[in-house]
């Protein structure tokens, strides 16, 4: 039995991101039965840094969170510099922390949460060189594989995407609870 069959997952991303911190999330979800969901500020489609392709479902202005189970935040540094500067995408991760839902973020692209001011008083990792910001953000930066801290999974590279591919799916399946401090 799938474990996350009626779960919906949103990606936030555009172009720029890390080829392998989208698609092994992506294959982890949906080989848990999970529907899964691209969103970018622009219609179309999004191109990694290496050369992945996919198209876009939904563009950051049209989507709600309330319409998603979790959110997912690949990284990248082109990526997670880009779409921070998106006001849509900012308000949309955001949402995810306001409604207690589970959020992942790995490497460059915990840089979004930054912007949306919900990594305070969180315990988290991203790539090393986002430690500074995270930190002067309010969050209590660890430098560890994966980190959940109520329903929100950070990881720092690629290397880690086993470890933060377990968590996302056991936070899915866990559900609602992201946004609550323990």
């Amino acid at each position: 039995m799938a474990r996350i069959a009626d779960k919906r997952i949103a990606f936030l991303l555009t172009n720029g991101f890390e080829d392998s911190e989208l698609t092994a999330p992506w294959e982890a979800v949906t080989a848990e039965g999970a529907t899964a969901t691209l969103i970018s500020p622009e219609a179309g489609e999004v191109t990694g840094k290496n050369g992945f392709t996919q198209s876009v479902d939904l563009v950051s202005a049209s989507v709600d969170a309330a319409d998603f189970d979790a959110l997912v935040l690949p990284g990248g540094v082109v990526n997670a510099d880009h779409l921070r500067m998106d006001d849509h995408a900012v308000a949309f991760a955001k949402d995810f922390f306001a409604q207690h839902k589970p959020v992942a973020v790995i490497c460059h692209g915990a840089w979004i949460l930054t912007e949306a001011d919900v990594v305070r008083d969180r315990t988290m990792t991203s790539y090393p060189s986002l430690a500074t910001d995270l930190r002067n953000a309010g969050a209590h930066w660890v430098d560890e594989e994966v980190v959940v801290d109520a329903g929100f999974v950070s990881s720092r590279t690629p290397d880690d995407l086993p470890a933060f591919c377990a968590k996302l799916v056991e936070e899915v399946e866990e559900g609602a609870h992201a946004g609550q401090t323990v």
